[in-house]
């Protein structure tokens, strides 16, 4: 029988995440515990992770040469040869099935499973946080955020974006970072994935923060902001204890609302619930979500709002052979096989939606292996130049004679096609009354924020 780990000994931890949570639980948890010992992190969800070192500047002295960050598939043999104590998960939206099954691994190979909650991992912000949250990948967080931002500016108020963490690059150069324009987008080296969320912020007339060190993050965002609005990633809570707590559901998902992690988390969270989408989904379906929230957090606060859908150019698109290119992460791990892309397209009567299965070169062809419930969408992969250089081949091999891109980002901008890109856009719209502009101008009353008019505090909105 083994003995418990000696009181002489560090605690021997594996964190595993997919460089975000992970980097943000150590930094809050461990980073300056002489107790424990961080192992590695390992890797899963993002590609070009693996293989790399949280380096030296961020793990702190008690970690001179950074820690490894290794595959997830390493996960038992690292713990039996290491004699890991304590596994450590750290990443968001999957199924709750597949936490106890990483949990099962973790237990078989000798180690504790831990899952560290908000009260241990939230920073505290010294000036009002809303944050928006979700109970899956894809529901509409961004857009509802920037709704949000443009409701605040619009009041005087200087509202700072903290979004959650992308840093797939250098992890030196990108501790902390702030986006006000496209060009510090470009000096960042930024991704697809990244400019998908960062892109429509600065076009609404944000300033985003993010990084891998949020407490330097939120500290930079307090002393330019007079409202911080967390901008959640996957569905998970947020790193900034919040104020007011938005947390969206899908009813083109009914039955999410409980079945992943740490999505049902943030739903007991939430103060307000709100039900995105309400004009694409079946009327059941709405009512469905609604009925399955009331039910777990009675005393939330329910809207609805909707995700109307437009295309730059529908003549464009009518009667055209069409290849829909959609938001990366939506279709990937957030489970959706296919976007707003494929319904606009669809709605302005394109003659084909083409189907890119085919035509994939190898890197993307992958990605369809890795998700198979995909259907005839090219999710917009670019984590890496090669990944890009991969999908603006696919486009190419096609036989489209148009692209409808409902990624975020203007895509023309980073890839040369020899077709035409007509891009979807999809924005937020109140669906109910109350909406959600009523509870938030309680909120700003009950927290007593008045308009600031002074001249260096008014930004006008987009």
């Amino acid at each position: 029988m083994s003995q418990p780990p000696s009181n002489q000994r560090r605690t021997r931890i594996v964190i595993m995440g997919a460089a975000g949570r992970d980097f943000h639980n150590f930094n809050i948890m461990y980073r300056h515990n002489p107790d424990v010992e961080v192992i590695a992190f390992t890797a899963a969800q993002i590609s070009g992770i693996a293989g790399r070192i949280y380096p030296p500047v961020l793990s702190g002295s008690l970690y001179p040469q950074g820690i490894p960050i290794v595959e997830e598939a390493e996960l038992e043999e690292l713990c039996r040869r290491q004699q890991i104590d304590q596994v450590v998960f750290a990443y968001s939206d999957v199924p709750h099935a597949y936490v106890m099954h990483k949990a099962s691994q973790a237990m078989a190979a000798g180690a504790d499973f831990v899952l560290l909650g908000p009260n241990h991992t939230m920073l505290h912000a010294q000036v009002p946080v809303i944050a928006v949250s979700a109970v899956r990948t894809g529901c509409g967080k961004s857009q509802t955020t920037r709704w949000l931002s443009k409701l605040l500016r619009q009041r005087g108020l200087r509202v700072g974006v903290i979004r959650h963490p992308m840093p797939y690059g250098d992890l030196e150069q990108q501790r902390v970072q702030r986006f006000a324009s496209r060009a510090d987008l470009a000096a960042a080296d930024c991704t697809i994935e990244e400019r998908e969320e960062y892109e429509p912020h600065l076009e609404a007339g944000n300033i985003v923060y993010a990084g891998v060190d949020y407490g330097q993050v939120v500290q930079l965002a307090e002393q330019e902001s007079d409202v911080i609005l967390w901008d959640g990633g996957n569905n998970d809570f947020p790193f900034i204890r919040p104020d007011l707590h938005l947390v969206l559901v899908d009813p083109l998902r009914p039955g999410h609302e409980t079945s992943h992690h740490p999505g049902e988390v943030v739903l007991r969270m939430a103060d307000i619930v709100v039900v995105a989408k309400v004009n694409a989904a079946a009327t059941a379906d709405v009512q469905r979500v609604i009925e399955a929230a009331r039910a777990v957090n009675p005393q939330a606060a329910i809207v609805q709002a909707a995700s109307p859908i437009r295309l730059d150019n529908p003549e464009a698109v009518r009667q055209r052979r069409v290849l829909v290119i959609e938001d990366g992460p939506t279709t990937t791990h957030g489970g959706m096989p296919y976007g707003a892309g494929y319904v606009a397209a669809t709605h302005a009567q394109a003659a084909e939606i083409v189907d890119p299965h085919p035509y994939a070169v190898p890197e993307i062809a992958q990605v369809y292996r890795q998700y198979p419930h995909i259907r005839a969408v090219l999710p917009a992969m670019g984590y890496s130049p090669k990944q890009l250089a991969a999908l603006r081949q696919t486009i190419l091999n096609t036989p489209a004679e148009v692209v409808v891109a409902a990624t975020p980002i203007d895509l023309a901008a980073l890839i040369e096609v020899d077709r035409p890109i007509v891009r979807a856009r999809y924005e937020f719209a109140e669906a109910s009354e109350p909406g959600l502009s009523v509870q938030i101008e309680q909120f700003l009353a009950r927290r007593g924020i008045q308009p600031q008019l002074e001249e260096h505090h008014v930004v006008q909105s987009s």
